[in-house]
Formats: structure tokens, C-alpha cells, sequence
């Protein structure tokens, strides 16, 4: 039910009903006018993209408030970086109504954070999560298109991760107070991040069958991801190193603080920054979590391939562990090379095999 009518003041006003049944009207100088706009409408309606003309309104800012309501099932610290970023998106952006930003708006947007100084993989991160709340704004039917694209997106920092010799991860083993050694153990050798270090229960560990079956994160919370539970290979050797603080304290964890209570992940990085300047070489940034990248590198220098090494890691999926550590998988161009050769070699007839060799 549409229509278009002046009224005595010699304004039209167009009008029509949604596909819930919500009459929307608004008034035009000139009637062309009205009648583009009451098509528009139309149209949208019956593509299912109508906007209502209040919800068309919406600003970025109040949208990413909504958002965050919804998003606040999540994890706190998914939550927590979540809102940092949107800090930042509300402040540069927050006053555009959110039908109105544009693909060269979003592009001038990223240049900015760019001059700005801010580390390009922190620019990389800020334009993900914008494209993830226009993605969620489009299935909520906010906005018809997502400005936010392959083209407007800065390029993904790429740089590698630094891989600790095995000099220095013993350095730092010996560098922390003896309760907190199974840090690095838990970390180079079964690559568990600090949260789940911090967590480890005795019971964890089966050392019998050699295993770690991580459960929970500290303090008590779910694990990162479903991945994340899988069970970790140990040796025997590592499982009776582990076994140190729970022989000396009866604990319940594996790591402890000085008096053989749990300790949390705060406590345990404090210690490792200090045990982190006794050691050469290291960066300073080199954190318990780069503990990771030396466990993989360890499992790819010793031949195993790229779903083991995934599995090991729990990672959510080859991509991951590709795109982090491809680089570590032993150069195989010689053995591409002899492949080809081989082939070659058995087409070639026996004369030719005899020529190629050569005689004296």
C-alpha cells in the first residue's frame, strides 16, 4: 500500500507500509523527488534489504554498542580486546550512520591508523573487527553491503616468529626459581600456553600413560578452543621432571608459587621477565607463549609432518599452523629435482643411459 499526495501546503508526501505492516511517510519539495524515494522503498521491501527509516539512522557508534551486548558471551579477554578496539573505531567513525560509510571512507580510515603509528598488525586487527560488525549489521539487516573488503584491508603482517635455540630455553629453565622450571618444561616441550600452565592439575598428567590432557584455563575457565583439549604425547622423562614440585609440596597443580599453592599467570610472568635478562640473545618482548614456536620447530626439525605438528599444537587447523611455521619445513627442492630425474632417467633407452654415463 503506497502512495504519493500534495498536500494544501504544496509539499508531497509519500508513503507506504512495510512488509510488517509499520506505515513510513516523509515530505518532498518536488514530487520526482518523492517518487524516487517511495521506489527506493519499495523495492527494498520487496528485496527483503528495507531498512526502517529510524533503523537507517543508526549510527557506527550505537550499532557497536549493540554488538557488544551480544558479544559479551564470549570470553573476557576476547571481550576485553574486543572493546579496545572498538574504542578506537567509535572515536574515528562512531558519529557516521552506518548505512553511510563507504569502501573509500574505510580505505582513508586504515591510512590514518597507518600515520598514526600504529603497528600494522594492529591495523590488520582493527579492520577485521570492523568488518566483522558491518558482517553482523548486514545479517541483522542494518545495511545492505559491507564496506569492509579485500581492497580496503591493509595487508596482514607477516613477520615470523622468533624460535629460542635450545641453549636458550635450558638457560631459562635454570634462570627461574626451581618451583616455577616446569613452565618452560610445559611450554617447550608439550606447548601449553601460560593460562593453561598456570592451570595444570596433577591429575592432568597421566604419567603412566604419558600424556597431558589439558582441561581447564586459569583460573577456572573454558579451554581457548575444542582443539585445545586434545591430548599431548610426553615422554617418560618429562613426565617425572614434572613430577618435581608434587613430590616436594603434595600440590594440586603443577606449577606453584614459593610456598607450593597455585599461582597465577601474573605471578608466573613476572618471574619469567626477570629470568628472560639473564638470558643472551633473547628479544625482550620474548614472551612464555614463543615457548610454542620452539616446541614446533623441535617437532618439524624431527621429520613430522604438518597434521602432527597441528595435532601437537592443537590448532584449529592446518592453515594455521602453515601460515605460522611454513617457513621451518625443510626446503624440498632437491628432492623435487630428484623425482624428476628419476623419471626422466628410466625413459631414456639403454644406449642413451650408456652414452650419458660415458666410457674410458
Amino acid at each position: 500500500m503506497a502512495s504519493i499526495k500534495q498536500r494544501p501546503d504544496g509539499v508531497w508526501r509519500a508513503r507506504y507500509r512495510d512488509d510488517a505492516g509499520k506505515e513510513h511517510a516523509r515530505h518532498f519539495k518536488l514530487k520526482r523527488d518523492a517518487q524516487d524515494w517511495l521506489t527506493e522503498q519499495l523495492s527494498a521491501v520487496q528485496n527483503g534489504t528495507h531498512v526502517t527509516p529510524q533503523r537507517a539512522r543508526t549510527t557506527v557508534a550505537e550499532w557497536a554498542d549493540t554488538w557488544l551486548e551480544g558479544y559479551e558471551r564470549n570470553r573476557t579477554s576476547t571481550v576485553r580486546q574486543a572493546k579496545t578496539h572498538l574504542a578506537i573505531i567509535k572515536t574515528d567513525l562512531g558519529h557516521r550512520p552506518i548505512r553511510a560509510v563507504r569502501p573509500s571512507e574505510v580505505r582513508s580510515w586504515v591510512v590514518s591508523l597507518t600515520a598514526r603509528e600504529y603497528a600494522p598488525s594492529y591495523v590488520y586487527s582493527l579492520h577485521r573487527r570492523l568488518a566483522q560488525l558491518f558482517a553482523d549489521a548486514m545479517h541483522d539487516g542494518l545495511v545492505v553491503k559491507n564496506p569492509c573488503s579485500r581492497k580496503t584491508s591493509p595487508k596482514a603482517a607477516k613477520a615470523r616468529p622468533y624460535v629460542a635455540t635450545t641453549e636458550q630455553v635450558w638457560a631459562l629453565y635454570d634462570a627461574l626459581p626451581e618451583h616455577f622450571r616446569p613452565v618452560v618444561l610445559l611450554g617447550a616441550f608439550a606447548g601449553l600456553r601460560v593460562a593453561e600452565i598456570a592451570a595444570l592439575r596433577v591429575s592432568d598428567v597421566d604419567a603412566k600413560a604419558g600424556v597431558i590432557t589439558p582441561a581447564i584455563q586459569y583460573p577456572d575457565l573454558p579451554l581457548k578452543t575444542d582443539e585445545s583439549k586434545n591430548p599431548i604425547p610426553i615422554p617418560r622423562e618429562l613426565a617425572l621432571m614434572l613430577n618435581t614440585n608434587v613430590v616436594t609440596w603434595g600440590s594440586s597443580t603443577i606449577v606453584v608459587g614459593a610456598f607450593g599453592r597455585p599461582v597465577s599467570p601474573y605471578r608466573i610472568e613476572e618471574a619469567w621477565r626477570d629470568a628472560r635478562e639473564k638470558v643472551k640473545g633473547l628479544p625482550e618482548d620474548f614472551r612464555i607463549h614463543d615457548l610454542r614456536h620452539y616446541f614446533a620447530s623441535l617437532l618439524i626439525a624431527s621429520g613430522l609432518d604438518v597434521k602432527v605438528v597441528q595435532a601437537r599444537l592443537r590448532h584449529a587447523s592446518a592453515k594455521t599452523t602453515l601460515d605460522t611455521y611454513s617457513h621451518l619445513w625443510p626446503d624440498r627442492d632437491e628432492s623435487s629435482r630428484a623425482a624428476v630425474s628419476a623419471v626422466l632417467t628410466a625413459r631414456k633407452s639403454p644406449s642413451q643411459q650408456d652414452a650419458g654415463t660415458g666410457s674410458s
